[in-house]
C-alpha cells in the first residue's frame, strides 16, 4: 500500500524533477537531456530519502543503491515514450506534459522502490 511517506518523498522528488526539467526547457535544452539531468538528480536524493525514511531499518549499501538505480532506469525509457506521445505526437507543452508523465508513474515507483528497498532490509519491523 502507498504510505504517506512514500508520497511525501515521491512529491518532494517529482517536484525536483519536474523543476529540472521544465527549467531545462526553458533554457532550451530538449526534454531527453532534461530528463537525463533529473534522473543523475532525482536518483540520488530519492534513494537517500527512501532508504532514510520511507523504509526505515533498510541497510543503506552499493546492492540497493544498485536495485533502487535499476529501477529508476526503467522509468527512464517509459517517462521519454510518455513525454514523446505527448510532446512530439500530441503537440503538448513541456511544462504540461512534464505533470502528467509523473503523475502517471507514481504508482509505478511506489512497487518498484519498495521491492528495492525492502529486498535488503535488515532484521526489524516493516511499516
Amino acid at each position: 500500500m502507498v504510505t504517506g511517506r512514500h508520497l511525501t518523498v515521491g512529491l518532494a522528488c517529482a517536484l525536483l524533477h519536474n523543476a529540472i526539467v521544465i527549467t531545462g526547457d526553458w533554457a532550451g535544452l530538449h526534454y531527453v537531456v532534461s530528463t537525463l539531468f533529473s534522473f543523475a538528480i532525482v536518483v540520488v536524493v530519492g534513494y537517500w530519502l527512501h532508504s532514510g525514511w520511507t523504509f526505515p531499518g533498510t541497510t543503506r549499501d552499493g546492492t540497493s543503491f544498485t536495485r533502487y538505480t535499476a529501477m529508476a532506469s526503467a522509468n527512464y525509457p517509459v517517462s521519454l515514450a510518455g513525454m514523446f506521445v505527448l510532446v512530439d505526437l500530441a503537440g503538448i507543452s513541456v511544462p504540461v506534459a512534464t505533470p502528467v508523465v509523473t503523475a502517471l508513474m507514481v504508482v509505478w515507483n511506489f512497487f518498484w522502490s519498495r521491492w528495492a528497498l525492502r529486498a535488503g532490509q535488515s532484521t526489524g519491523e516493516r511499516t
